[in-house]
C-alpha cells in the first residue's frame, strides 16, 4: 500500500487553508502563506489522484480540514476513527486494484501463448528466442553478463542496460524468479524475449518509482553474454532493477 496518500490525511489537521476555492483562473496568491496553501493543495490533489481517489467528495474533504483547523464544530469523527476508515477504504481499494491489474495479466499471458514462437514453461514463463547461441549454460549459482532491454504489456521501457550503453554482471540466483529461470535456459550468445508472470516478477510490491505496476507481466530483451562460474567478477554490478 502506498504510503503517501495516508502521510497526506494524516497531515491534514497542519494544513493551513484561509480562504474559499477560487474560480480557474482567478487563483491570486498575495504572499506567502497563500503560496504554501495553495501548494499544499496541489500536493494532497496529487496525491488523491495518484492513489485513484480523485472521485472523494471535495466538499466534505474541505469541510474536514476547516473544522480541524478552526475547531468551530465537533467532528464526526475523532483521528483514531478517521484514519481506521481512511485505512480501511485504501485496502479495498488497492485490493481491487491489484485485482483488476491481475486478471489483465492472466489474459495478456493467455493470449500471447498462442502466439506464434511463444514457449510456455510449467511454471508460467513464457518466452520467444530471438537468437539461438551456442555457448554453454549457466548454473542458478552463477554470475552472468547481459544487456537487457525490461518493459511493461504496452511497450513502455522501465529499465535498459542496452540504453546505458553497458551490460550488467550479477548472481543469478540473486534476480526475480523469472529472470533465474530462463538464464538457466539460454545459452551463452543467445538473445530471448521473456514475458514474467507477477508471481516470478515483483507480484503485489514492485519497486518504487518503477514505473511498474502490480502484479503486472514484466517483458525482457535479454542477450547473455557471457558466465562466470561459482564466482563473483572482480566488481559486481546492479541487477537489472535492483
Amino acid at each position: 500500500m502506498k504510503k503517501s496518500i495516508i502521510f497526506l490525511f494524516l497531515m491534514v489537521p497542519c494544513m493551513l487553508f484561509g480562504q474559499k476555492p477560487s474560480k480557474k483562473g482567478t487563483i491570486q496568491l498575495k504572499n506567502e502563506l497563500d503560496s504554501v496553501s495553495y501548494a499544499l493543495g496541489l500536493s494532497l490533489g496529487n496525491s488523491l489522484k495518484q492513489n485513484n481517489l480523485s472521485n472523494v467528495n471535495t466538499d466534505l474533504l474541505v469541510t474536514g480540514i476547516r473544522q480541524m483547523i478552526s475547531q468551530d464544530a465537533k467532528p464526526l469523527f475523532d483521528e483514531s476513527a478517521a484514519n481506521d476508515i481512511i485505512r480501511a477504504y485504501l485496502t479495498k481499494a488497492f485490493a481491487a486494484e491489484n485485482a483488476a491489474f491481475l486478471k489483465e495479466s492472466k489474459k495478456f499471458l493467455e493470449e500471447n501463448s498462442k502466439k506464434e514462437g511463444v514457449i510456455t514453461l510449467p511454471s508460467g514463463l513464457q518466452y520467444m528466442v530471438l537468437k539461438e547461441g551456442t555457448g554453454e549454460k549457466p548454473l542458478e549459482t552463477d554470475y552472468v553478463t547481459t544487456h537487457y532491454t525490461g518493459m511493461t504489456t504496452d511497450g513502455k521501457v522501465f529499465d535498459s542496460s542496452v540504453e546505458r550503453g553497458e551490460p550488467v554482471t550479477f548472481p543469478l540466483n540473486g534476480v526475480i524468479r523469472g529472470w533465474t529461470e530462463a538464464l538457466q535456459l539460454m545459452k551463452v550468445g543467445s538473445k530471448w524475449r521473456i514475458f514474467i508472470p507477477p508471481d516470478m516478477a515483483y507480484g503485489e510490491n514492485p519497486p518504487p518509482n518503477s514505473g511498474i505496476k502490480p502484479n503486472q507481466v514484466l517483458i525482457f530483451d535479454v542477450e547473455l553474454i557471457s558466465v562466470q562460474k561459482n564466482e563473483p567478477p572482480a566488481e559486481e554490478e546492479q541487477s537489472p532493477n535492483q
